[in-house]
């Protein structure tokens, strides 16, 4: 990630789901960028927000390419030259080919965007594999991003290799809180105190450090 961001500015990337209606999409373009964002991930489907690991398990319907390049175009049109747009491609999710994945990254490279990002729920990393070798080929330049989350047996090492420059853990964060909060309120309930499952927790002093302005 280094390579493209500098990592002196402490970038942030912004996951935008969609990013709404184009006139939407204008106005959270603007306001994203003048938040201090370097970068936003904006995915090629529209309707309510899915979690793409649903799969076709429930309705999700992908943009036309004319629809989402114009979407692009605009939010190039309204940010400066620093602030990137990477198209995020659901092809693969919805069952396509990885063809009509790499139709759409051209598309989307020519109305401006700076990355693509192409997503999988496959359990390997295969398919995002064969995408990246068509496509690294034709932009070596234009960073390719990964979200091993299915196919997390992959390496950072593997990916570099096959052509991807930006890794995302997208949830696993969150995925290892849940239980350590559902351990903790177990223990509060079942012992009526909090002392057993002291041991477990990051100390006071520790967490008010972490919050600035509590001295």
């Amino acid at each position: 990630i280094n390579e493209i961001f500098d990592i002196t500015t402490k970038p942030l990337i912004m996951d935008v789901d969609t990013g709404g209606k184009l006139e939407h999409f204008e106005i959270n373009v603007k306001t994203i960028q003048n938040s201090g964002v370097s970068a936003l991930i904006v995915e090629d489907k529209k309707g309510l927000k899915k979690n793409s690991l649903f799969g076709l398990d429930v309705k999700q319907e992908q943009d036309s390419i004319k629809a989402f390049s114009k979407k692009i175009q605009i939010g190039k049109k309204v940010s400066n030259s620093e602030f990137m747009i990477i198209a995020r491609i659901e092809s693969l999710i919805l069952n396509k080919t990885v063809s009509d994945a790499f139709k759409r990254a051209k598309a989307y490279i020519s109305a401006g965007a700076d990355g693509i990002m192409i997503h999988s729920k496959q359990n390997t990393p295969n398919e995002i594999f064969k995408f990246s070798k068509i496509f690294k080929k034709k932009f070596p330049n234009i960073p390719l991003i990964a979200v091993p989350s299915s196919y997390n047996k992959v390496t950072e090492k593997q990916l570099i290799k096959n052509g991807f420059n930006v890794v995302i853990y997208a949830n696993h964060l969150l995925r290892a809180s849940y239980p350590a909060m559902k351990e903790t309120i177990t223990s509060i309930l079942k012992n009526k105190r909090s002392y057993e499952i002291d041991n477990k927790l990051m100390s006071i002093k520790n967490i008010l450090e972490l919050i600035p302005g509590t001295k």
